[in-house]
């Protein structure tokens, strides 16, 4: 089976940056691939030139065996497009804005809403409401309608649970795995490392390079470290002193908690306390624990 978007050498610059760099991956039909990096990283770009809204300096996408710089018309009619920012009519109500859109596609609303009955129910009640007093939860489920409305093969996501409540972001996440029920492929890309676990197959994505790609257990797998977590009354002061120790291969703050690793394998936890009671930092707690993504990521970046 062909892949359903083939991404080769993707290469951009803007000016003297380079947003992209070599960027290759492919993409299943039915899959969600996430595309999960910091802000700057560029997953907005590598998105806009996939939804043919820029092009590439070097190498090619292909949607469906098409090439999207050469074909932007047909490839558009078969994408939908979520970008990182609000960018739907906000004077316009909600039922408004999302018969708009199904206009723009010569469709209606009534041919697909099956589609999008689940999300819109949720915004119904509000369908007078205009778009710009809407939540920031229920901003990103009109966006998703809008993009849907068409009934996309291809929906392209960019940073759609930013500055969204962690209730409506689970709950959006439930939403994506019924659409690839329905049959749509999906791009989404975060910042968000612990949504990385809801999709099939992600990108670790870097100052426009690919540090890693596969399934979240099969990058989590080849994590070559042990991992500990490290808790202290100061926890600014144990960063410190835990990177000034020659062991340390890097120590990094994850919540109320140190994420340390050390450079070579350690017998015992009573050989860290030794080391940080020697420092002057007491009142410790010490558990070794299974890598995550964050931790991935910052090895990723270190080698």
């Amino acid at each position: 089976m062909n892949p359903f978007v083939d991404v080769q050498q993707i290469t951009k610059q803007f000016g003297n940056i380079t947003a992209l760099r070599n960027v290759s991956f492919t993409v299943e039909p039915g899959q969600i691939f996430g595309l999960i990096g910091p802000d700057g990283a560029g997953k907005t770009t590598l998105f806009r030139i996939i939804a043919t809204l820029l092009l590439p300096d070097e190498g090619k996408v292909l949607v469906k065996g098409t090439d999207v710089a050469g074909n932007y018309w047909k490839i558009r009619e078969i994408i939908g497009y979520v970008p990182g920012r609000f960018s739907l009519y906000q004077d316009l109500t909600v039922k408004e804005n999302l018969e708009f859109f199904a206009s723009v596609f010569r469709s209606s609303v009534q041919q697909n809403y099956r589609l999008i009955k689940p999300i819109y129910d949720q915004l119904k009640p509000f369908e007078e409401r205009r778009a710009g007093n809407l939540s920031g939860g229920m901003k990103q489920k009109l966006a998703l309608c809008c993009a849907l409305i068409h009934k996309p093969l291809l929906l392209i996501l960019d940073e759609p649970t930013t500055g969204v409540d962690a209730v409506s972001r689970a709950e959006f996440w439930e939403i994506l795995h019924e659409l690839v029920k329905a049959g749509i492929t999906i791009l989404v890309s975060t910042s968000y490392m612990n949504e990385a676990s809801r999709c099939d197959r992600i990108a670790l994505l870097q100052n426009g390079n690919i540090l890693a790609i596969g399934s979240p257990d099969e990058i989590v797998g080849k994590f070559p470290s042990q991992v500990y977590s490290i808790t202290s009354g100061d926890n600014f002061r144990l960063i410190y002193t835990l990177n000034r120790w020659e062991k340390t291969r890097f120590a990094w703050m994850f919540g109320q908690t140190v994420h340390w690793i050390p450079k070579e394998p350690v017998d015992t936890i009573d050989h860290i306390r030794a080391f940080l009671d020697a420092s002057g930092i007491m009142a410790v707690h010490i558990d070794e624990i299974s890598p995550n993504m964050e931790d991935c990521f910052m090895e990723l970046m270190t080698e």
